[in-house]
């Protein structure tokens, strides 16, 4: 299924993409994150029972967890060619990596599908992006294994993880550069777990203005996801609703000659085999 949180005739509501992705049928949960909680059979029951639709013209799609009940736990040189690319342009980016880099992304509200990134532009003139992957869990979770960790996620999503780059290398860490307003774009959908074979393989490019800049697959995790849910979980339990992105690989402005930051009027289209694509412009 791909779950969709919209906005219709005022109200904000959840619902599920009919299999051409041209109707949106509502479903009766409060919102994502009640529905994310909620046991599979009555969500299965739900979609299945589900008969009104609404055009998908006919809504306004926000992101899929607007409001996060957590920073979002994120993963940073989690792709090799990115590593390299971000120690080249400054040294503030450790070039070797002998252990998982995490950190966390405040995210007041998500930006939607067709939303804007805020510029700030009196605090930042390196505004760059990251299209990453993002794992949901749908379980709680504490001390799982590897080889079970799939079992406990409801799906995934887009996060362009959009930062500040000098203000993220000037404050030796990544929060600050990483949470400002505007910063989180999120969708356009939740593709639940069953819909994606595990381990996910899936193409990721990033467009700007039309520009393919980013052009990678989730394979190429330095850190695997379900390493990832292993590692957090042996210490720290992940609530159904966590989200985690997991990097992104090659391709960001900072790793251009010169480089390519993003300016007010710039279209970022962040694609995910699997899941759409994720399109914001700059203001």
């Amino acid at each position: 299924m791909k779950l969709v949180t919209y906005l219709y005739d005022g109200k904000e509501a959840v619902g599920v993409l009919s299999e051409d992705g041209v109707v949106v049928h509502p479903l009766p949960f409060a919102d994502m994150n009640t529905l994310i909680e909620a046991p599979r059979e009555q969500l299965l029951a739900a979609a299945e029972a589900a008969q009104d639709a609404l055009p998908l013209s006919a809504v306004t799609l926000l992101a899929p967890i607007p409001l996060p009940r957590q920073d979002i736990i994120c993963l940073g040189m989690n792709y090799r060619d990115h590593l390299t690319e971000a120690a080249n342009y400054d040294s503030a980016f450790a070039k070797e990596r002998p252990v998982t880099v995490y950190f966390s992304k405040r995210v007041s509200q998500a930006v939607a599908p067709e939303g804007f990134i805020e510029c700030h532009a009196g605090l930042t003139k390196r505004l760059d992006y990251e299209n990453e992957l993002a794992v949901i869990i749908g379980k709680t979770v504490r001390d799982v294994k590897a080889a079970d960790a799939a079992d406990y996620i409801f799906g995934y999503t887009i996060v362009n993880d959009v930062s500040a780059r000098e203000v993220q290398t000037s404050h030796k860490q990544f929060y600050f550069g990483k949470s400002l307003d505007g910063f989180t774009p999120m969708g356009p959908c939740i593709t639940t777990a069953d819909e994606i074979a595990f381990p996910p393989a899936l193409t990721l490019t990033t467009r700007v203005n039309g520009e393919l800049r980013q052009n990678s697959n989730t394979e190429l995790l330095l850190n695997s996801i379900a390493e990832i849910i292993e590692e957090l979980s042996s210490g720290m339990t992940l609530l159904p609703g966590t989200i985690i992105a997991t990097g992104t690989p090659a391709g960001v402005g900072m790793g251009f000659d010169p480089p390519k930051f993003l300016k007010p009027g710039d279209v970022v289209e962040c694609s995910i085999e699997g899941i759409g694509t994720l399109r914001n412009t700059v203001r």
